[in-house]
């Protein structure tokens, strides 16, 4: 069963992730962070200055957020943002878009062109105070994720409709070459944000197709739920057990007849999974 969990019609909705009992998640093309607590009571909203895209718990008190510019902390308490370092702020092309915490207490987080430039993307990862860059030359970074155990990452270029899995070691640091993990390409399907569940099966929000997909470790296709908007961005696990999942999405490009037949474009919907399955902790970052 699909539900509207909220209905805060979002250009671009993405970055969802589950605090304690709120779920937060981003407009990224209206420059906002919304939050509201898991009965969809008590909304906030926090107004940028810029395009703000992910989000990731930390050890302190604070949140680890990504935004064009920067990485910063984040206190939801009273708002206060704090630079941690600087994210490609020499480059007004790029954005900050995907992002997650890995296992080993680093953050992930993806860059791509504010008009989709080809190859104007970047993969870096944010570990003990040093943003270093980790791959170039992506269109559109997105399912960024990681395996239970720490030791694969998954990242996507939705502009080539391909899932990459990448080793990495004791540190979190990649080794070797990513492989393709999915191939969409053939399809036409466009891979956009990703979320690990408990088992290690991958949940991939595919845009512009109104399908959310799980797949296996081996990456063959385990369960694909239909939903009532075509531009899904981002997966999210929560509830005190993690057995809910939410799935941004977005109602940017669509005409206007498109948005009378989906309504629900740009909402944060729920999917109502069958137990036992839930998701899995995400990585803390430590600061």
């Amino acid at each position: 069963m699909i539900s509207c969990f909220q209905h805060l019609p979002c250009r671009l909705g993405e970055g969802p992730l589950w605090v304690k009992d709120r779920l937060y998640w981003f407009d990224i093309l209206d420059k906002r962070l919304y939050h509201c607590a898991s009965d969809d009571s008590d909304t906030q909203v926090v107004q940028f200055q810029e395009h703000f895209s992910a989000a990731a718990l930390t050890n302190t008190a604070d949140l680890l957020l990504a935004s064009e510019t920067a990485l910063w902390r984040f206190n939801p308490s009273t708002q206060a943002l704090t630079p941690l370092i600087a994210l490609e702020a020499d480059n007004p092309v790029t954005r900050s878009n995907d992002g997650r915490a890995d296992r080993q207490g680093g953050f992930w987080i993806g860059t791509m062109g504010k008009k989709a430039e080809a190859k104007a993307g970047s993969i870096y990862r944010y570990y003990q105070g040093e943003l270093r860059c980790l791959r170039r030359d992506l269109t559109i970074t997105n399912a960024i994720c990681f395996a239970p155990d720490g030791r694969t990452a998954y990242f996507a270029d939705t502009d080539l409709g391909q899932i990459y899995q990448w080793r990495l070691d004791a540190q979190g640091w990649p080794e070797g070459e990513p492989s393709i993990f999915v191939d969409l390409s053939s399809q036409g399907i466009s891979p956009d944000g990703a979320v690990i569940d408990s088992q290690g099966y991958l949940w991939s929000a595919q845009w512009g197709s109104s399908r959310l997909v799980s797949y296996q470790p081996n990456g063959i296709e385990d369960k694909v739920i239909h939903l009532p908007v075509s531009q899904p961005s981002c997966p999210a696990f929560g509830g005190t057990d993690l057995s809910r999942l939410f799935v941004t999405s977005a109602r940017d490009g669509l005409s206007a007849e498109a948005l009378r037949q989906e309504p629900l474009a740009g909402s944060v919907l729920e999917v109502k999974l069958p137990l036992p399955l839930k998701g899995y902790p995400e990585g803390v970052v430590q600061l």
